[in-house]
């Protein structure tokens, strides 16, 4: 009796710590599953859905507040929150003053100051935008990062994978595929340590702005992607 109760206590002793690791092993595959999934289907929208499906657009926010219900996400942990916004906006300004002021110079070194950029100063256009900057922010960091970070421990290689993720999305886009790399990784990394995404929205319409300004339209195809940029005519 005593020697089949201390060989029972080894066995449930032994399962208990094997088990820990192969759960946490399952949900780290279950994440990046998930994320590589709805990376995917964001490629074959642009691709081919948004000509073909209208209504495919659909997907996206069942899919999110799905995938937001079934991980228990939170306000704070999808970066929708005004209690950090200060500090999390200085550490931003830290990525987004120097990107800026590149921006501002490759303009003028291309030519841009003899480009009308009256268009892009209108209000409405600028906050529209920056809305639609606010939605892939949502979707890049609220929701991609945010489950990269559930697969890996470390916010650089989690930021690496966003940052590549994103720029392979605005294919095939000379311009923007490699800002976005750049921006995006940045992006990741600054949500991965703030997780803030309101700075980081604002940055990036104040960014994207200054790259139609200051590259030419004949080369980033008024910031097209996928099909979008080879059926893009400038008047």
């Amino acid at each position: 009796m005593h020697c089949s109760f201390s060989i029972a206590a080894i066995r449930t002793k032994s399962v208990g710590r094997i088990s820990h690791p192969m759960e946490s092993r399952t949900l780290r595959f279950l994440n990046c599953l998930e994320a590589l999934a709805f990376s995917a289907f964001v490629g074959w929208y642009i691709w081919q859905l948004q000509a073909s499906y209208f209504f495919a657009w659909l997907v996206f926010p069942v899919w999110m507040v799905a995938s937001l219900v079934i991980h228990r996400d939170t306000p704070k942990t999808m970066g929708w929150r005004a209690d950090n916004l200060w500090s999390a906006t200085k550490r931003s300004a830290v990525f987004y003053a120097p990107s800026i002021a590149g921006l501002c110079l490759t303009g003028i070194l291309l030519g841009a100051l003899h480009r009308s950029a009256h268009h892009l100063l209108v209000p409405r256009h600028f906050f529209g935008y920056t809305a639609f900057c606010l939605l892939q922010q949502v979707g890049l960091n609220s929701y991609l990062t945010n489950r990269l970070l559930g697969v890996t421990d470390s916010p650089v290689r989690a930021a690496l994978l966003s940052g590549t993720i994103f720029a392979a999305l605005h294919w095939p886009n000379p311009v923007l595929i490699p800002l976005t790399f750049i921006g995006g990784v940045a992006m990741a990394w600054l949500f991965a340590r703030d997780r803030n995404i309101i700075p980081l929205a604002i940055g990036q319409g104040i960014l994207g702005t200054l790259v139609w300004w200051a590259f030419p339209v004949a080369w980033h195809h008024a910031m097209r992607v996928g099909p979008g940029f080879y059926t893009f005519h400038p008047r």
